[in-house]
C-alpha cells in the first residue's frame, strides 16, 4: 500500500473531545484502525471499514495496511509519537506516508498536573517493557515521569526502587488522566501500600536516596558488577569510554567482554544506545547478563563465542571496544573492517605481546597509543604507601582519521 496514513490522537474524553477537524478526518476514513475501545467510541460510517489492531501488531501490520481501503485513518491515545502507534507506523512506512494529528498527551497532563517544567523531568517508558529499564535514570534530585504499563507497574517500581536504596523517593500514580475519573495517589517507595491503581496511568517519581542508576558522565565503581577477576576497572573503563564516544543509536562490540562492564556502561550513557556482548566462556556470559538485568539495560545482546569467527554475521558497529584477545590471529583485522568511517576502536593489552601488537597497528592505523598506570593509596605499617596495578596499555583510534 502506498496511501498515506493519517494517525489522529485521541484524548481522555475520547469522541466527544475531538476537534472537529479531528472528527472530519475520522468520519472521512475509508479504513479506520485502532484499540477496540477507540473503535467502539465512533459513531457508525456507512461503508466504512473499521479493524481493530492485530496481535502481534508489528509483524501483521503490512499485511493490515496493504489490504485497507483509503483513505486510512488510525486512532491513537494522546500523542501518537510518545510510546504511540505513530512511532511505529513512522518506523515501518517512513515520515513521508504518515500525518500525525496529535492530542494533548499523557505526559503533558502529568507535567501540567505535577508543576513540573517540561525541562525538569524525564519521560521513561515502561510500556510493554522491563521495569529495571528504569535504573539508568535514577539519580538523587531527579524527576521521572514513567508511562507505566499497566495497573501493576507502580508497585513494581515501588519495590524496585526501595531494593536499591531509593526507598526514600517520592511516587505519585496520576490515573485516567483528563478524563472524569482521574485520580491522584501519592507514597514513598519505602512505604508503597496501594491496593487498587487504575489501569491507566502515569507515575511521577522524585527520586531521594543513594543507590545506582544515572552516569551523569562518569562510572560505576567495581563492586558494582559482578565479576570474578575479569573486569576493566574504574579508572580503566573511563578512560575507554571517553574514546569509544557513547552516542544515541549507535551499537558498541565488547569483545572479550569478561563481565560485560564496557558494554553495560556504554548503554547506560543513552537510553537508545545499543551494545552486543561476544565471550567464549559460558560462566562470564552469566556474569555478563546479571549485570545488564541489574544496571537496567536488559537489552544487552550476548554472544556465546570466540572471536574473530563470532563476529560473522553481527550488525556492523560504531565502536568496539577489545579488552582481551588482542593477539588471537584474526580479531583486530575482524574488528578494523567492520568499522566504517568515523568507527572507534579501543583496544587493551597487559602482556608484552600485546603491547607489541598494538604498537604495530598504532604504526599502520594512527590514533593514541598510551600507557596507563593506577596507584592506589593503602596502609603501609603505620604509614600510607602508594600501590601500583599493572600498567595497561591502551590503543584507540577513529577509522579515517589515520
Amino acid at each position: 500500500m502506498d496511501a498515506h496514513v493519517t494517525v489522529v490522537g485521541v484524548g481522555a474524553d475520547g469522541w466527544a473531545g475531538l476537534p472537529e477537524a479531528s472528527r472530519g478526518l475520522v468520519r472521512g476514513a475509508g479504513t479506520l484502525l485502532g484499540g477496540a475501545r477507540h473503535l467502539a467510541d465512533v459513531p457508525p460510517v456507512v461503508g466504512q471499514e473499521r479493524v481493530p489492531w492485530p496481535s502481534p501488531l508489528r509483524e501483521n501490520l503490512a499485511g493490515l495496511l496493504a489490504d485497507a481501503q483509503a483513505p486510512v485513518v488510525v486512532l491513537a491515545s494522546g500523542d501518537p509519537l510518545v510510546s504511540g502507534i505513530g512511532t511505529t507506523l513512522l518506523d515501518v512506512l517512513g515520515p513521508g506516508r504518515v500525518t500525525i494529528v496529535p492530542a494533548v498527551s499523557s505526559v503533558a497532563l502529568a507535567r501540567a498536573r505535577m508543576g513540573w517544567p517540561a525541562e525538569s523531568a524525564t519521560v521513561v517508558s515502561l510500556v510493554g517493557r522491563e521495569v529495571r529499564l528504569v535504573v539508568p535514570a535514577l539519580a538523587a534530585g531527579r524527576r521521572l515521569l514513567v508511562l507505566s504499563s499497566d495497573e501493576t507497574t507502580p508497585a513494581l517500581v515501588a519495590a524496585l526502587l526501595d531494593g536499591l536504596g531509593w526507598g526514600d523517593s517520592r511516587l505519585t500514580v496520576l490515573g485516567d488522566l483528563g478524563s472524569a475519573a482521574e485520580s491522584r495517589t501519592s507514597g514513598t517507595a519505602a512505604g508503597w501500600d496501594v491496593p487498587e491503581v487504575p489501569r491507566l496511568n502515569v507515575l511521577a517519581v522524585e527520586v531521594h536516596g543513594a543507590g545506582p542508576g544515572w552516569t551523569s558522565g562518569g562510572v560505576l565503581p567495581d563492586d558494582a558488577f559482578e565479576h570474578a577477576g575479569q573486569i576493566t576497572k574504574r579508572d580503566l573503563r573511563a578512560s575507554a569510554l571517553a574514546r569509544l564516544a557513547p552516542a544515541p543509536g549507535q551499537l558498541l562490540w565488547d569483545v572479550g567482554a569478561g563481565s560485560g562492564s564496557v558494554g553495560v556502561e556504554w548503554m547506560r550513557a543513552w537510553p537508545t544506545a545499543r551494545a552486543i556482548a561476544v565471550e567464549p566462556r559460558p560462566d562470564r556470559l552469566a556474569l555478563v547478563r546479571a549485570n545488564a538485568e541489574k544496571h537496567g539495560v536488559p537489552g544487552l545482546v550476548v554472544v556465546e563465542g570466540t572471536a574473530p569467527d563470532a563476529l560473522a554475521g553481527l550488525e556492523r558497529p560504531d565502536a568496539v571496544f577489545v579488552g582481551g584477545g588482542a593477539t588471537a590471529p584474526g580479531v583486530l583485522d575482524a574488528c578494523w573492517d567492520a568499522l566504517g568511517p568515523g568507527g572507534r576502536l579501543v583496544v587493551h593489552g597487559v602482556t608484552a605481546e600485546t603491547e607489541a601488537v598494538l604498537l604495530d597497528r598504532y604504526r599502520r592505523h594512527g590514533g593514541e597509543l598510551v600507557r596507563l598506570s593506577v596507584e592506589r593509596a593503602e596502609p603501609l605499617g603505620g604509614f600510607t604507601g602508594w600501590t601500583p596495578a599493572r600498567a595497561v596499555s591502551q590503543w584507540s583510534v577513529t577509522k579515517g582519521e589515520s
